[in-house]
């Protein structure tokens, strides 16, 4: 299989058609190679339209959804970065490539490992891999310039954007399947954020995220 070819075509026929034209993102997810962080059962699926499974009910998102992130964070060279979950560390790569510093949490210690290991191979530096629970966020290097949360949350809380710096960008997957919808939220002030509707996707919870209330008769 010509993975180049794959990469090129990934970015032409999905990603470049999905409203991505941010030639940065583009050009790194044209270069980057997906098949190296993908687990070995799926390699030949590095490509596809989908979202590939990683055990324990985790998953790696659709590319295009992994570039619309990107492309709506605008994230520059001395952003400090925080990520929640880690996975395989392809979408960490990508994080740490066009910013700053990246912290990367993983509840898993599986898939911390995999994707510090993953980063190191590639020599990716700039990121530091923890495990723990981040579903409430991560006060430990906050505040941050963005923050990427790689699972969806079925309630949005204060958790996240309240560890935005003044000017920082959160990209999120609120709500339950089958509609959930990606958000972007810009912190203006101290006291003030916007919140922008990106599109509709389907990606698992993070684990031990907060349930709406739920009506019983």
């Amino acid at each position: 299989m010509n993975m180049q070819q794959a990469r090129f075509n990934m970015v032409e026929q999905q990603i470049r058609p999905w409203e991505v034209l941010d030639s940065a993102v583009l050009d790194l997810m044209e270069r980057s190679p997906r098949e190296e962080y993908v687990p070995q059962e799926y390699k030949k699926l590095a490509y596809a339209d989908i979202a590939i499974p990683l055990g324990d009910g985790e998953v790696m998102m659709p590319p295009r959804v992994e570039a619309r992130l990107l492309q709506a964070l605008e994230i520059k060279p001395e952003d400090e970065i925080l990520e929640i979950g880690t996975g395989t560390g392809y979408l960490t790569s990508l994080l740490a490539q066009l910013g700053g510093r990246v912290t990367s949490v993983d509840i898993s210690p599986g898939l911390a490992t995999l994707g510090a290991e993953n980063l190191d191979r590639h020599g990716i530096q700039n990121v530091s891999v923890e495990t723990g629970d981040a579903v409430r966020g991560w006060t430990r290097d906050a505040p941050y310039d963005v923050i990427a949360v790689t699972g969806s949350v079925p309630v949005l809380e204060g958790q996240f954007q309240d560890q935005l710096k003044v000017g920082g960008r959160l990209f999120v997957i609120v709500g339950e399947a089958p509609a959930m919808e990606a958000l972007l939220i810009d912190r203006a002030a101290e006291d003030q954020w916007s919140r922008e509707s990106l599109f509709e996707t389907v990606i698992p919870p993070l684990r031990g995220a907060r349930q709406p209330d739920r009506f019983v008769l």
